[in-house]
């Protein structure tokens, strides 16, 4: 295991580091990877985001993106990066599996991994870790390790507080999850006045969308939208003839499910969705709502207590029915 003492004796030094987050990343996973890569270069670091999937377009125009290689388009380049490196940055994530098949390249490496991330229970595969459960965002806790464990502030640049903010303001919600506590308010003023730009930001992430991808929502919210009163739950389910019919891309279907919850009283809603081998579930809820508990227990999933997902190989009018037998043992905390 390292030390903080330690790793800032490595980090004095040039490395050869590689930083990985989650497959299908989202904002907060390219936003906290490209966040940190942009803060590393600047010390001279040979420095290489490697992500397992690909991500949305939405995500792409954040500094640094030109240098990010896809696992699954740049396999061979990507395996020796891994091979290569002297540290992993592993961000967003705390299970090797949340990588695919990069977690036993990863785990076999003879690099230190260092895990910075928010979810609940890690695997122990890390030899550092910046760990709260308690951070909106991983983006606030690489901000946290820069500023704080680092003791490198004046390194926060434009490039670093662009990528800092966007990942933040996707994992909040912009700003609305109660994880959005006044010390997260304070660090968005800090990345603000270091040259984030919060109004294009928005812009960029939340108002780029596709033809294609408005009328697929429209789509969502006239047809497959179920309301079940009785649990104060709503259901979005999508099939796969829906998503080839809208030729949906990655990143299509980001954020579809926190629309039912803007309906009054609803405190749970679901998104499930069809792909080519599995089935896929969303959960967002209000209040204490463990929307992780569900995923946990009976979708091979998990997140946070407001936000989580899961998977089924079942089919999805399977995976449809056991979700909606789950909710009456759950009934006095949905209607309460």
């Amino acid at each position: 295991m390292l030390d903080t003492a330690s790793l800032n004796a490595l980090l004095a030094q040039p490395q050869k580091i590689v930083i990985t987050t989650h497959h299908k990343p989202d904002g907060d996973a390219m936003g906290s990877s490209l966040g940190l890569y942009n803060y590393l270069i600047q010390q001279g670091h040979h420095t290489r985001v490697i992500t397992p999937t690909d991500y949305p377009d939405f995500l792409s125009w954040m500094p640094g993106n030109g240098e990010v290689i896809i696992y699954t388009t740049h396999t061979q380049e990507a395996a020796k990066l891994i091979a290569d490196a002297t540290l992993i940055f592993c961000l967003d994530f705390n299970a090797l599996n949340r990588i695919n098949e990069m977690g036993e390249l990863v785990r076999a490496s003879g690099a230190y991994k260092i895990m910075i991330d928010h979810h609940l229970e890690p695997e122990d595969f890390d030899d550092y870790r910046h760990w709260d459960i308690n951070a909106c965002a991983s983006a606030q806790l690489v901000y946290d390790f820069i500023v704080n464990v680092l003791n490198n502030k004046k390194l926060v640049n434009k490039d670093v507080a662009t990528c800092l903010y966007t990942g933040i303001m996707t994992d909040s919600a912009s700003f609305r999850l109660p994880n959005t506590t006044s010390a997260v308010h304070r660090v968005i003023a800090d990345l603000i006045d270091a040259g984030a730009i919060n109004w294009r930001i928005h812009e960029l992430v939340y108002n780029s969308a596709t033809e294609n991808r408005l009328r697929f929502l429209g789509h969502c919210l006239t047809n497959c939208l179920e309301i079940l009163p009785e649990f104060n739950t709503a259901i979005i389910t999508v099939s796969k003839h829906d998503m080839e019919k809208y030729a949906v891309n990655t990143g299509d279907t980001e954020g579809i499910v926190n629309y039912p919850l803007s309906i009054s009283n609803i405190h749970l809603a679901a998104f499930i969705v069809e792909r080519n081998d599995k089935v896929k579930l969303s959960l967002r809820s209000k209040g204490d709502f463990p929307a992780n508990e569900i995923c946990k227990l009976y979708f091979s999933g998990g997140g946070h207590r407001n936000a989580a997902g899961g998977e089924s190989t079942a089919s999805l009018q399977e995976v449809v029915n056991k979700f909606k037998l789950i909710l009456p043992g759950y009934k006095k905390l949905l209607i309460q």
